[in-house]
């Protein structure tokens, strides 16, 4: 399936602090994620407005790659405020990231995906681009299935949280989830940098947020076990 981008050199996005960012148009959504239309933060408002023209103004992936070239050598730039990488919806397109992550060469890449990272043929993939600089963090709805990729040690993790999370937790595999700098203060991606890193230890939870946050929570709860549940 073929995809568009769309690069930004100086986000407005307070959250991302002034950081070059990037979007892909929706087609780019694989077909598992719990969020795609219904929970998404980027499914409403002004962002969702950009994220539908993208599929009209945007660029192929070559002239995307040519654009990610012309950002500043060792620049933190977020790859997707929406969309997800290229793929057909169950398979990463390896051409294309392999594309991404050459134009990402000494710069500060990172993105999320919600693609399986327990195929073998995703999990290759991903774990290529975590080797050679362009950081993917793999995307769990709940607890358990975050200690489950955590486990795979292709990449780092992430993982969505109740909406009134605000505090560090151990969970039951005995990883430690930390709630985004940016979610619970005034830092800004720019200025934290965590998920960025792809050795990092910690998983970091993103608590429920935008309009449609009771939806997001509600996938959390229905994905996650008993024992999880007492766990946080």
């Amino acid at each position: 399936m073929t995809h568009t981008y769309k690069l930004t050199r100086f986000s407005h996005n307070k959250k991302t602090g002034g950081i070059p960012t990037s979007i892909t148009s929706m087609s780019s959504c694989p077909s598992r994620c719990t969020l795609k239309n219904d929970g998404c933060y980027a499914d409403i408002g002004p962002l969702l407005m950009h994220w539908r023209k993208v599929a009209e103004t945007g660029h192929d992936i070559d002239t995307f790659c040519r654009n990610i070239r012309t950002l500043p050598k060792r620049i933190l730039w977020r790859h997707n405020q929406a969309g997800d990488l290229p793929g057909d919806g169950s398979w990463l397109h390896r051409p294309s990231i392999r594309k991404i992550v050459d134009a990402n060469k000494d710069r500060f890449g990172f993105t999320y995906t919600h693609y399986d990272p327990r195929s073998k043929h995703n999990a290759r993939i991903i774990k290529y681009a975590n080797t050679n600089g362009f950081t993917i963090n793999l995307s769990a709805d709940c607890i358990e299935e975050a200690d489950e990729y955590k486990a795979l040690n292709i990449g780092p993790v992430v993982t969505v949280l109740p909406i009134d999370a605000v505090d560090n937790f151990i969970t039951p595999a005995g990883n430690t989830v930390v709630i985004c700098p940016a979610a619970v203060g005034n830092t800004t991606c720019a200025q934290c940098e965590l998920c960025q890193v792809v050795k990092r230890k910690s998983i970091v939870g993103f608590p429920a947020h935008g309009i449609r946050k009771n939806h997001a929570q509600k996938v959390f709860w229905a994905k996650s076990t008993q024992s999880v549940e007492l766990a946080i």
